[in-house]
């Protein structure tokens, strides 16, 4: 008796499977998802390649110095420097100052080096530069703002006016309206200390900058007469000691009100024009409402060429005395 199989289960198990992996037999939808992961495949092979690419573009960038041939010789040459301030500085000034070679192109330009240059200038506050391509150097500088004058004399050099500024930077001023330098008054009692190529910032300018704006902003007839402040008494008494034209010594309180102060001194220069015959040698305004005031005897004496009339001696006595108290 012969044994049979029955083969056809099988056959119709390997057809089905055949089928299943038959490209021909594949549904629309497995066609649409073997399509789209192949894309999703190409397009992340794509995305790291360009990663490495540019991960080695950039290392070759940072590792090549820009003076380098090849990257400070690409590109057009620099056709154009714009300046952007606050202040009073140029173009012609800026090109000077950074003292950029011929021919020098845009890439070849290190932005920190002359960036560094403009910042050892002491009237550069802070600055900013871009490269505006194809051919353009964009600076944007702040500028510092002076203050007072001070007298310099370096070795056997002539002595020469410098600026300060509120922060205490003395610096050499380019391009300020000499009529405006000349309001400024002169810093006296501070000693100026080297510092590589300048000096070291005067301490205490903050100071004397509200002083003098306030003086500037609410008494101006005043601060025009103010001709030396001197910051000798700063550092001991809190002091600020004045120099006008018509009062050779007028002491501020730094502690105080400066605008109640100059109130104070406004209404005694007031009272002291009735009596010409006695001149001002110094008024203390550090004081409070009490005034100390001195009377120069010596110009007294030289200028009088009468006694003054009885009833009007505004102080009676030639030395120390006071005025009156006023809420100021």
């Amino acid at each position: 008796m012969s044994k049979t199989t029955n083969t056809a289960p099988f056959a119709r198990t390997w057809q089905d499977i055949s089928q299943s992996v038959n490209p021909r037999a594949m549904s629309k939808v497995s066609r649409q998802r073997r399509l789209a992961w192949t894309l999703k495949f190409a397009g992340l092979a794509g995305v790291v390649a360009a990663i490495v690419w540019g991960t080695i573009e950039i290392a070759e960038t940072m590792g090549r110095s820009p003076n380098q041939p090849g990257l400070a010789e690409s590109g057009p040459p620099l056709k154009e420097i714009t300046l952007t301030t606050d202040g009073v500085l140029d173009r012609t000034w800026a090109g000077r100052a950074l003292a950029l070679p011929k021919n020098a192109t845009l890439m070849a330009l290190d932005l920190y080096a002359l960036r560094t240059r403009l910042l050892a200038h002491g009237q550069i506050k802070a600055a900013v530069l871009a490269r505006n391509f194809p051919s353009t150097l964009a600076l944007n500088i702040q500028e510092r703002s002076p203050v007072a004058r001070i007298q310099v004399q370096v070795g056997a050099a002539p002595p020469c006016a410098f600026l300060v500024a509120r922060d205490g930077v003395v610096y050499d001023g380019k391009n300020y309206d000499p009529a405006l330098l000349n309001t400024l008054p002169w810093l006296d009692g501070v000693r100026l200390v080297r510092a590589g190529n300048g000096f070291a910032p005067v301490d205490g300018m903050d100071a004397v900058a509200d002083l003098l704006a306030t003086a500037h902003n609410q008494a101006e007839h005043l601060y025009r007469g103010f001709e030396v402040v001197s910051l000798a008494r700063l550092a001991s008494d809190g002091e600020l000691v004045v120099r006008s034209k018509d009062i050779p010594e007028i002491t501020f309180n730094t502690r105080d009100d400066y605008f109640r102060q100059l109130a104070r001194l406004d209404y005694v220069l007031d009272l002291a024009r009735t009596q010409p015959d006695k001149p001002l040698k110094s008024v203390n305004l550090a004081n409070g409402l009490q005034v100390p005031v001195t009377i120069d005897t010596v110009a007294r004496l030289q200028n009088s060429a009468a006694a003054p009339a009885p009833g009007n001696n505004l102080f009676p006595l030639p030395g120390l005395t006071h005025i009156a108290q006023r809420d100021f």
